[in-house]
This record gives C-alpha cells, sequence and structure tokens, in this order.
C-alpha cells in the first residue's frame, strides 16, 4: 500500500507539471465562469432556470469534452512510460506491478476527476451567493454521475494504455473509442432504426451499454424525472426500471465499466512483456 501511494504520488506531481492538467482545469473552470458571465443562470430554457440551468449545460459540455480529455491522456501513462524507459527505471525499484499499475490509476483518477468536480461546486457555490436555491440532491446524484464517467473511461484508457506500446497508438485508440461512443449516442443507431431491421427494444438496450449514453439520460433524469426531452424512448426505461432504478443504474454501471475494463489492462499488463 505504501509503495502504491507513493506511485500515485509521483503520478499526481507529473500531472500537475504537464500542460495537459493545465489546459483540462482552464476548460472545465473557465466554462463555469463563461455561464456565469453571460448570465446563463438568468435564461429560462425549456423550463429550466437558475443552478438548475448551469448544471444542464454542464452536463452537455462534460458528455463531449471529459471522455476525450480522459482517453487522450490517461492512455500514454503506461504506454508512454513504456517508450521512454520510465517503467524500467521504476521497476527498479522494490516496487511490485501491482502497486505502480493501481498506483497510476489511483493518482491520474484524482488529477482528472478532481478539476471537473472542483469547477463544478465552485460554479454551484457561487450561484447560490448570487440568490440561487441550492438543489442539494441534484448536485449529489449528479456528482456521482460524474464519478462514473471519469471512472468508466479512466479503466478504458488504462486498459487501452496496457495492450499497446507505442504512444501515438495509444492515441489513436483513444480517439476510435471516443468517436464509435460518440456516434452509438445518436447516429448509429437512428440509422439501425431507419433500417428497420432490428427490434427498438434492442437498439435501445444496446445503446444503454454505452457509458457517455447512460450519463446522458441519467443526468437528464435529474432535471426531467419523465424524460419528456427524450421522446418514446422514455416509456421503455421508465416501464422497465423506473426513475429511481434507472438512476441507480447510471451511477453504478459506469463504475463496473470501469473497473472491468482496468482488471483487464492490468491482468494483460501483467502477462505481456512489460519492458
Amino acid at each position: 500500500m505504501k509503495n502504491l501511494l507513493l506511485v500515485a504520488k509521483l503520478d499526481i506531481k507529473e500531472s500537475i507539471k504537464s500542460k495537459w492538467f493545465f489546459i483540462y482545469s482552464v476548460v472545465f473552470g473557465g466554462l463555469m465562469a463563461l455561464f456565469f458571465i453571460t448570465g446563463i443562470t438568468n435564461a429560462v430554457v425549456m423550463g429550466f432556470s437558475g443552478l438548475s440551468r448551469i448544471l444542464l449545460i454542464y452536463m452537455q459540455v462534460t458528455i463531449i469534452i471529459l471522455p476525450i480529455f480522459i482517453l487522450t491522456t490517461t492512455v500514454k501513462s503506461i504506454a508512454g512510460d513504456k517508450e521512454s524507459n520510465i517503467l524500467e527505471y521504476m521497476l527498479s525499484f522494490p516496487i511490485s506491478l501491482k502497486a505502480y499499475y493501481w498506483g497510476k490509476m489511483l493518482g491520474r483518477f484524482l488529477t482528472v476527476f478532481l478539476p471537473v468536480i472542483i469547477a463544478l461546486f465552485l460554479g454551484v457555490i457561487w450561484g447560490v451567493l448570487k440568490g440561487g436555491a441550492l438543489p442539494y440532491n441534484m448536485l449529489i446524484l449528479y456528482s456521482c454521475l460524474l464519478f462514473g464517467l471519469s471512472f468508466s473511461f479512466l479503466g478504458i484508457a488504462f486498459f487501452i494504455s496496457s495492450i499497446v506500446r507505442s504512444h501515438d497508438v495509444a492515441i489513436g485508440a483513444s480517439f476510435v473509442v471516443w468517436i464509435v461512443m460518440l456516434a452509438f449516442i445518436d447516429v448509429a443507431l437512428i440509422g439501425l432504426m431507419l433500417q428497420d431491421r432490428v427490434s427498438d427494444n434492442l437498439i435501445i438496450s444496446i445503446s444503454l451499454l454505452n457509458p457517455m449514453e447512460v450519463f446522458r439520460v441519467g443526468a437528464i433524469s435529474l432535471f426531467d424525472p419523465e424524460l419528456t426531452v427524450i421522446g418514446p424512448v422514455a416509456y421503455y426505461i421508465l416501464d422497465n426500471l423506473g426513475h429511481t432504478l434507472f438512476v441507480v443504474y447510471a451511477v453504478i454501471y459506469p463504475v463496473i465499466i470501469g473497473a472491468l475494463f482496468a482488471i483487464f489492462g492490468f491482468i494483460t499488463f501483467k502477462k505481456k512483456d512489460i519492458l
């Protein structure tokens, strides 16, 4: 455990010194600042206003930006250490593969999750100071959804980083994963529906295996429990799961996906010729 924490601490220090962490923090912090500067909390869109409106806009931004940021910055974690021989240097110390792998993952999770959640809470605090009502339940559940989304893509990124040896290949693979998942939010599934060769229920079930789609619908359900904005799909979700059970699924499922990919990545990392 001591070595694991030391590896995590080292990874955090390296991340904080890097340019990507600065850009990553500025993007999410700057977005919150922009929301308030432009007076978006005073707008009423689709019945949402105040802090609820802020959370809704933040959800729409994070669903696109957060996964690609996590993937592109994290896939370099192990693959980059292999390519630069840092991994060989690290393992010359009495550090086990287990401590190295999970330490890197812990350190990277803190550096990708904290800027997002801090920006969210700072935005909410500022909104409350300006007279807005604090939606406690919505804030807590939304934070859990952000945790699940971050963890799922972190696990996928570590899996990719473990199975490739080249930094360039890792970046390319991360873009492919992001584009495929993004396409399966709407575009690819709409194409299948138009062909009318696949059951609608099957298509919806496939879409709910996508962590990005689960996050999107889960976040929408916090603002709109009846899911009226997503149309007929709402009937399938609410009839089969119900609002409460679906929110639980939206929080737990991405965490399970991230954990499974992280474990598969570790198994691959142990078995492959790591140097």
